[in-house]
Order: C-alpha cells, then sequence, then structure tokens
C-alpha cells in the first residue's frame, strides 16, 4: 500500500508526546481519524496533525467501524486498552498499544488471543529498548558478553515526581500507581535484556506512606491526597524457573537520593552492567577488575544504523510499521509484554495478601 491510513484513540498527554509527533515524521503514514470522549482535543489533533479531510470521534466504535483504517493508536488511560484493542483487531486493523498492555493479565491474553485469532499484528508501546544504550547492551548481550544473568535489578525511583493531570492518581482508571505506570518500563527492559519471561513466584510489597500529605514537594506541583487512590511506591521480589532473580523497585515519591527510570543493573556469569553514569559494563580480564564505557555518541548499533538522531519513540512507531508492510514480527511482542503485566498483577496481589504468587502456568 501507499499510505497506512491510521485512527487515533485517545488524543491525550500520551498521543500529543509521543505517538503522534512520532507518526508525522514517517512519509508512508496518514492520520485520518482522531478519538476522544473530549471532543476539542481530538479537534486539535486533527488541526495538528490530520489530513484535510480527517473525521473526528468521541465514540471509539464508530472509528473502528470505517474499513479504510489501517492502522489505531491505543492511547488511552489503562482500564481500557484490552477492550478497544480486542475490537480493533476483530475489525481488522493493527494496533499499537501503549503501555501497559492492561490492568490484568487475563485481558493481556485476551489481547494476545486476538491478535492470534485475527493475523493482525500487535505491539506496545515500550519505547526504552529502543534507546542507544539499550541497542547496545542487547547486542552486547546476544553475543556473550554477560553471560548468564542471574541476577537483576529493574529500576524506576523518582523522589517527588507524581503525575498530577489526567487519571494517573485514579485506581480504578489506571489499574495502580508508580508500579504499573513506570515500573513496567523497568521490568519490561530488564525481562528483554535477560530474554527470560518463566517467571516462578512472587513476593511483593506497596505503599501509600507518602501519598495523603497536603501541600507536599511534588515536580509538577502539590498532589491532592484525596484523588490519590494508588500507591506511592511498590517493590516486587520475582523468581525464575531457571534460579534467576529480578528485584523491581518503583516510585512517584519516595524519600530517597537515587533516582534512576526505566533502567536496571545486570549480573552475569562473564560480566555485569548498569546505567548509573551512562553505560557502563563491568567485569574480570587477566585477573584484574575493568569498567568499560562505550561511546553512544555515534551509530552502528543493530536496528539503529542509519537512524542517528532517531528519538526512541521514532525508531518504535518506524518499526512497527515496517513490521507491517514486510509481516514481520512487531520488535516488541504481545506475548512478552502480556508477561510483564502478569508479574505486575502478581506485586499486586502479593502485597495486598502478604503472601507469594506462584505462576499458575508452570504447572501446566
Amino acid at each position: 500500500m501507499d499510505k497506512f491510513r491510521v485512527g487515533i484513540i485517545g488524543v491525550g498527554g500520551i498521543a500529543n508526546g509521543k505517538h503522534m509527533p512520532s507518526l508525522a515524521k514517517l512519509p508512508h503514514v496518514e492520520m485520518v481519524a482522531f478519538c476522544d470522549i473530549i471532543e476539542e482535543r481530538a479537534q486539535e489533533g486533527k488541526a495538528k496533525y490530520g489530513t484535510p479531510d480527517a473525521d473526528v470521534y468521541t465514540d471509539y466504535r464508530k472509528l473502528l467501524e470505517r474499513k479504510d483504517i489501517d492502522v489505531v493508536h491505543i492511547c488511552t488511560p489503562n482500564k481500557w486498552h484490552a477492550e478497544m484493542t480486542v475490537a480493533a483487531l476483530e475489525s481488522g486493523k493493527h494496533v499499537m498499544c501503549e503501555k501497559p498492555m492492561a490492568i490484568n493479565y487475563k485481558e493481556a491474553k485476551d489481547m494476545v488471543d486476538a491478535a492470534k485469532r485475527t493475523g493482525k499484528k500487535l505491539t506496545i508501546g515500550y519505547q526504552s529498548r529502543h534507546r542507544p544504550d539499550s541497542m547496545y547492551l542487547k547486542q552486547y548481550i546476544e553475543e556473550g558478553g554477560l553471560g548468564d544473568i542471574y541476577y537483576a535489578k529493574a529500576l524506576a525511583i523518582r523522589r517527588r515526581a507524581v503525575p498530577t493531570w489526567g487519571v494517573f492518581l485514579d485506581e480504578e482508571a489506571q489499574g495502580g500507581g508508580p508500579l504499573i505506570d513506570i515500573g513496567t518500563h523497568a521490568l519490561d527492559l530488564t525481562l528483554w535484556f535477560m530474554n527470560n519471561y518463566k517467571w516462578e513466584s512472587v513476593m511483593g510489597s506497596t505503599y501509600k506512606k507518602l501519598s495523603q500529605r497536603e501541600n507536599a514537594a511534588n515536580a509538577w506541583g502539590p498532589w491532592d491526597p484525596k484523588q490519590f487512590t494508588v500507591e506511592d511506591s511498590a517493590f516486587g521480589f520475582i523468581k525464575f524457573e531457571n534460579g534467576a532473580t529480578v528485584v523491581l523497585e518503583s516510585s512517584w515519591a519516595l524519600n530517597t537520593l537515587y533516582v534512576k527510570e526505566a533502567v536496571c543493573t545486570l549480573c552475569g556469569t562473564e560480566a555485569g552492567a548498569d546505567f548509573d553514569d551512562g553505560l557502563r559494563i563491568n567485569g574480570e580480564k587477566f585477573s584484574r577488575l575493568y569498567t568499560f564505557k562505550p561511546d553512544l555518541s555515534s551509530g552502528g548499533v543493530a536496528f539503529y544504523e542509519g537512524s542517528r538522531g532517531e528519538k526512541p519513540q521514532e525508531a518504535e512507531a518506524r518499526l512497527f510499521y515496517d513490521a507491517i508492510a514486510n509481516d514481520k514480527s512487531p520488535f516488541v511482542l504481545p506475548e512478552q509484554a502480556a508477561v510483564v503485566t502478569q508479574i505486575l498483577e502478581a506485586i499486586y496481589t502479593s502485597a495486598a495478601t502478604g503472601k507469594p504468587v506462584f505462576n499458575p502456568e508452570l504447572s501446566k
């Protein structure tokens, strides 16, 4: 096809900050439909990014009725991801769904099953994989540089950066707080580096220690304690079938100076890696310890060749449409994203019950 005709469902912050600007840079993509429950947002999206004859909707079902739309981007609150994605796939559209995939594993699995049933492409918006440091480290790992990775920390820690807009603080709409919002990026990145999705058990803790404070210091101004119904921090201890361990740390508000987001620490039999001062790889050679910092100021990394200056979200969009055009698997597989959702749900469940959660699929 000459052009991919695209519909945007949810024309809020993530659509304006990530999806639509990235799509606008792809010459073979045109945005022809915009849907939001606030019609003014959809109109603004059309005015800035749409074709002259683009249409505006307040009901996503009307958009999906159109047979001339090839791809849909789901950029809504988390609770709607599964319902809208399944409906879009069933209507014959390929789908890019913003992270997290869903608010629970059942819904995530429904999305995976719908993609298989319809034969349409589905991917989830984990753009951190496309950073130059991530791509370099992935290639280094695939060539055996770290050996067997048996311990990792997935880090998404903010000191005081609680998002106060939209529905971020609403548990019913989002399914959780920092764990499902930014912890999901850190966990996806870690599991992708390890290429390990066979988790065995999870222990989790969530806290609401700072969320009820009035006039709290915050990057985006004080939050309203009455609206803050999600956790302010969450932590998980994850064991895998092969014996590997991952510790997941996430917070929007935590009394710490160690602030890291969408990064991880990896420890393998041959070397380790972290992102504490840029990407650092450490190990031992000739009975001496070493620390190596690759120069990532130029191209040359697999999947990044020829795209110097391209932002991660732009690479994400480009590669998804390449997968559609050439009938290839998406860079972020829905099956991988579903496991991320499954582990996050297990952390919440463990925190609520005070008990470990075991992977029910391992006994099958």
